[in-house]
């Protein structure tokens, strides 16, 4: 049995952001970062999504494995409290 976090799913239940709306590059402009280093490069991508992590946990997010692989089969792991969020991040304003 194998568990991990995937970072995606605390992240949209965290910030309240449908699933589909959750890339990368455009989590981290609404975290107000900026992606650092080569896209598609396996490392930058780890290093990026590691980024995102510490800033939830800033936020105030508990990150607890939320997925396994049992038998094969991809599954779920509920949360055994209930999951307190946080507002979603807004893409930072400019001023003009």
């Amino acid at each position: 049995c194998q568990n991990w976090i995937n970072i995606r799913k605390s992240y949209g239940n965290f910030y309240k952001v449908p699933r589909n709306l959750i890339k990368l590059t455009i989590t981290l402009e609404n975290l107000g970062m900026s992606y650092d280093g080569r896209p598609h490069s396996g490392l930058d991508d780890s290093k990026n999504i590691a980024r995102i992590a510490i800033r939830m946990l800033q936020d105030g997010c508990a990150l607890r494995v939320n997925e396994r692989i049992h038998g094969g089969q991809l599954m779920t792991v509920s949360s055994s409290g209930p999951l307190e969020g946080a507002p979603a991040p807004q893409m930072p304003r400019y001023r003009n």
